[in-house]
């Protein structure tokens, strides 16, 4: 159960910040005292030691040598040196977990040869937990690994288990996704002054219809083709403005986002 784990966390940036509330805070899924972190910052380490009530070190072996589950969420820049640092410390016992972009896993069992590992791409929803995060399997991960994971992730958002080599394509859809809504919204928001509203009654608009239909399409588990039915009644506005994105290829332009942001992702992962 992961409410008996001991988890540590290499690295106190955003997305450690993100799980840590997750995991301690409404639900209580670890107790706060089985929670560790380290990080170079002294500042961050008194932020988070702080406010979640969790052990923090400057070490990252002290972290590593009190947790049975280490998730790395250090920058993809860094995590070779950071390998290369807590190697004699991590063995067979140990679960690494690692959300570096593009950090493939045989690279981290190179250096870590007997180690768990497994491999996630969460996304920034994290921080209010809403998050898409994927995991991918290392050789010599578990099943019970990849449930310490799951439930890990579950508690900033959901989670979905994919073949690594499609990690890529994650990155592509749902890592850089939260960039195109954002797009989406703003462009929605611009519209909305453009025919009358104030800036901040346009957003208002824009934000709440994106959200309002993100959380049907996930309640109602319904395919959006039968939902967007339901709001496009013959000769009606919706279906003209449908028929408006259709003729300006807006759904060409998001797959062809999706695509080169998922080559982008190939080659800075070499």
């Amino acid at each position: 159960m992961l409410s008996e784990k001991h988890i540590g966390f290499i690295g106190a940036g955003n997305m450690a910040e993100a799980l840590i509330r997750g995991l301690v805070k409404p639900s209580g899924v670890v107790p706060q005292a089985q929670i560790a972190a380290s990080d170079t910052s002294n500042n961050r380490l008194t932020l988070i030691g702080d406010t979640y009530n969790i052990r923090t070190y400057q070490e990252n072996k002290a972290v590593i040598e009190s947790s049975e589950v280490i998730i790395l969420a250090v920058k993809p820049q860094v995590i070779h040196a950071v390998l290369q640092e807590i190697a004699a410390s991590v063995d067979e016992t140990k679960l690494v977990i690692s959300i570096a972009a593009g950090v493939k896993i045989e690279r981290i069992q190179q250096i870590l040869p007997t180690a768990r590992v497994v491999r996630t791409m969460p996304n920034i929803a994290a921080l209010v937990h809403a998050a898409m995060t994927a995991i991918s399997a290392g050789a010599r991960a578990t099943q019970e690994d990849m449930e310490t994971a799951s439930d890990i992730f579950n508690a900033v958002g959901e989670s979905v288990i994919v073949e690594e080599k499609l990690m890529d394509a994650v990155t592509g859809l749902s890592g850089s996704g939260p960039s195109y809504i954002f797009h989406i919204i703003n462009a929605l928001a611009d519209a909305g002054v453009k025919v009358g509203f104030s800036r901040e009654i346009a957003l208002k608009l824009a934000r709440q219809t994106v959200f309002g239909s993100a959380k049907m399409a996930i309640e109602t588990n319904e395919h959006p083709m039968k939902l967007r039915d339901m709001v496009t009644s013959p000769g009606g506005t919706s279906i003209t403005g449908v028929y408006m994105l259709e003729r300006d290829g807006v759904t060409a332009a998001l797959i062809n986002a999706v695509e080169a942001a998922t080559r982008r992702s190939q080659e800075l992962g070499g």
